[in-house]
């Protein structure tokens, strides 16, 4: 028992220094733009019932979804602001122009589907907005959806009124 091990730098000599440090650290994935030839990025969004398809390319900021200005087709300014968010996180707001389709679930639901498309289009457009993306969850699909209804019950859970007599 001469080589006993009684503190971490003893332990890092005898595994092998820095070497091992770098061997178990993460292997650095070098990702590559994904634009088609129109210089655009296309993503999915998903949120509750809601599909987004979307397409960024650089522009002057101008949001499109389902061929109407986000000020019509997201008339509450909550929603236009969770539109926003994914340019403002990654620090380039007014820098693309976005095109989306969104179809299925109510106004929040798709609001959300277009940012999480947003988010994903970004990162494929420009991978180095990967980091600041993924750290305010946006790349994250919600996959809360609503609970179906079980029978014999009111509602998903709820039980009708109990009747002793």
């Amino acid at each position: 028992m001469a080589d006993q091990v009684n503190s971490l730098e003893d332990l890092k000599e005898a595994v092998g220094g820095d070497a091992a440090a770098e061997a178990v650290a993460e292997p650095t994935i070098n990702r590559e733009p994904q634009r088609d030839d129109l210089g655009r990025s296309y993503a999915t969004g998903k949120r509750k019932d809601a599909v987004a398809r979307v397409w960024i390319k650089p522009g002057s900021g101008v949001v499109t979804v389902n061929g109407k200005p986000i000020d019509t087709y997201f008339a509450r300014p909550v929603l236009q602001m969770i539109l926003r968010q994914p340019f403002e996180v990654a620090g380039v707001d007014g820098e693309f122009d976005v095109m989306a389709t969104v179809k299925g679930g109510g106004l929040s639901g798709q609001a959300g589907a277009v940012k999480h498309g947003i988010s994903k289009a970004l990162q494929l457009y420009d991978p180095s907005l990967r980091g600041a993306l993924k750290a305010a969850g946006f790349l994250t699909r919600d996959s809360r959806v609503v609970e179906r209804k079980k029978y014999g019950k009111a509602k998903a859970r709820k039980s009708f009124q109990f009747s002793k007599r």
